[in-house]
């Protein structure tokens, strides 16, 4: 089982708070750094000192670390026109020696939007198909060769389809809930689909979903990894797992219940079983950016007893 370390730094973190973050992910032997896409604080919280852009952010981290994978759950689609996207993150995939892993959703914070005047669209998964088409569509063209495409939303004519990624093949990660488009949105374009925050019963469902779409699409299921993201919460003892559940605002019975909380055995059982239903990767969303020790805990006393 793969271990991942997952971010929100809309919450309030600065870049010097997320590097701390990415070298003790590489230097703990967790295998990515990973953080969302978002520019404003949800839920309680002031978010001070404020957002920091997710692939500005990646590329300082590329230069900075030397091992870990880097990514997002999930680039924005409402953020980025997809032509210059695919730039950046090649781009990004060059200054980290090819280590880019690339998460892309529809976007669906509209708060945020409006916020820092982003056009908001009433149709996004549309827009999403589209945007995953040129990308891909713009890695995979030959040098030498142009790329061109007519869609509803977005239309490119004789582009270069410059720069390469620096790895021949760039993991494209799709993911969420939706019972019918998204599963065939992963088929299509995704080595990796994602379930966030959903119980065992509703990841075993949706996995279910994604390999029957595979199978129409000719694909097999061993060519997908399938992952899910869940908060962590780890403590030695009830004191310090309901001190770190303080910390966050959260209770800990509702983390036991919908996350990776307890005591390192209990998180490593429960780990298990979403190995049992087919996943092979854990994104740990990690709330507290300033607790390191609960980093180091999960590494020493989780991520070791899973091999």
């Amino acid at each position: 089982m793969d271990l991942r370390i997952f971010t929100e730094p809309q919450q309030g973190a600065d870049y010097d708070t997320l590097l701390r973050v990415a070298k003790a992910t590489e230097e703990l032997g967790f295998d990515a750094f990973f953080r969302s896409d978002h520019y404003l604080v949800m839920g309680d919280g002031d978010g001070l000192p404020g957002p920091t852009d997710a692939w500005i952010t990646l590329a300082g981290l590329a230069r900075e670390t030397s091992r870990i994978r880097l990514g997002t759950l999930m680039t924005a689609g409402t953020f980025r026109l997809p032509g210059p996207l695919a730039i950046q993150v090649a781009q990004v995939d060059a200054m980290s020696g090819g280590r880019v892993e690339f998460g892309l959703g529809s976007g669906w914070y509209e708060a945020e939007h409006t916020a820092y005047g982003i056009p908001f669209p009433g149709e996004k998964f549309a827009r999403l198909e589209e945007q995953l088409e040129i990308v891909t569509g713009l890695w995979g063209t030959p040098e030498g060769e142009t790329f061109g495409f007519e869609g509803e939303h977005y239309r490119l004519a004789d582009s270069p389809a410059l720069p390469k990624p620096a790895q021949s093949k760039v993991p494209v990660l799709v993911g969420g809930l939706g019972p019918k488009r998204t599963p065939r949105l992963a088929a299509r374009f995704a080595d990796e689909f994602n379930v966030p925050f959903a119980s065992l019963a509703d990841s075993e469902r949706q996995f279910g979903r994604v390999r029957d779409a595979l199978a129409e699409q000719g694909r097999k299921a061993e060519d997908m990894v399938f992952s899910n993201a869940l908060v962590a919460c780890v403590g030695r003892d009830e004191a310090e797992l309901a001190r770190r559940a303080r910390a966050i605002g959260r209770e800990v019975s509702e983390l036991r219940e919908n996350g990776l909380a307890g005591t390192p055995a209990e998180v490593v059982d429960r780990i298990g079983r979403f190995g049992d239903i087919g996943a092979s990767r854990i994104y740990l969303q990690i709330l507290d950016l300033h607790d390191l020790d609960h980093l180091e805990l999960i590494a020493d006393q989780v991520q070791s007893a899973l091999g």
